[in-house]
């Protein structure tokens, strides 16, 4: 499925958090995008609702928490991803309870020689992840450099082309600082195939909401279309019924040979 490209926050009904303990389906988000774009200021935005603009850098090598020093549901580590931070969230979508979980990276992305190297060092969560937003600062044009790498990368670890991939231009109210145009990043998502918003973290928390909603409803519709192959995949086909034409020729010649 190729995901179309917008320009506009689009609007869906909003996520809410629900009560826990209760059985749900699951869906694994990671955010990547170089250093500085906003990635763990977006991920709290989403869970608390605040803005942190002043915080410690992701690096990798801190404690689950992202270093914001705010607390946020359930933080907790998980040695199946790459350095970083795993966030976990229940909540519910359209009526229908969602666990989130979103892997925050350490901003190590950069264009340099050995960006495949660093690349493969973020292999293990691309793997894990289920759902994509890659994040780069409209005040950064380096930043937008690496959102082409980053997506080829995803694209050869996950090469259904339905797993959904937003690219995210952050910090758009920075627009004295900008470097990088809207047209610039519509137009790559065009050329990707991928979903293209701009939004500000800080000034904008609707279009926050609007960009993880969207990634857990094509990741839910995705698991419930699977669940239904699965279903239908595991189902015994019926035997064919005897042909009774058949069954009465070969009666009838039964009978004749007994006569005979």
């Amino acid at each position: 499925m190729r995901l179309p490209s917008m320009s506009q926050p689009f609007l869906l009904a909003p996520i809410a958090e629900c009560a826990p303990g209760l059985p749900s389906p699951q869906v694994r988000l990671a955010v990547l995008g170089a250093r500085g774009v906003g990635k763990s200021a977006m991920i709290v935005r989403f869970l608390t609702k605040r803005f942190i603009g002043d915080y410690e850098p992701n690096t990798g090598e801190a404690a689950a928490g992202g270093g914001c020093g705010i607390p946020v549901p359930r933080v907790v580590p998980d040695a199946l991803c790459s350095p970083g931070s795993l966030y976990s969230r229940l909540v519910r979508l359209e009526g229908d309870h969602v666990a989130v979980q979103i892997q925050d990276t350490p901003g190590c992305i950069q264009m340099q020689e050995d960006c495949v190297q660093v690349l493969d060092a973020l292999s293990r969560c691309v793997k894990w992840a289920e759902g994509f937003l890659l994040v780069y600062s409209i005040t950064d044009y380096s930043s937008y450099q690496t959102v082409r790498p980053l997506y080829q990368h995803i694209r050869k670890v996950h090469p259904d082309a339905r797993t959904p991939i937003i690219i995210v231009g952050n910090k758009a109210d920075l627009l004295h600082a900008r470097q990088v145009q809207a047209k610039e990043g519509l137009q790559l998502a065009n050329e990707l195939g991928s979903l293209f918003l701009e939004i500000s973290t800080s000034d904008d928390s609707q279009g926050v909401y609007d960009v993880f909603q969207y990634l857990c409803k094509e990741l839910s519709k995705l698991q419930h279309a699977s669940s239904t192959d699965r279903r239908r995949s595991s189902i015994i086909p019926r035997p064919k019924s005897p042909n009774m034409q058949d069954l009465k020729r070969r009666f009838k010649q039964a009978l004749s040979s007994k006569v005979k």
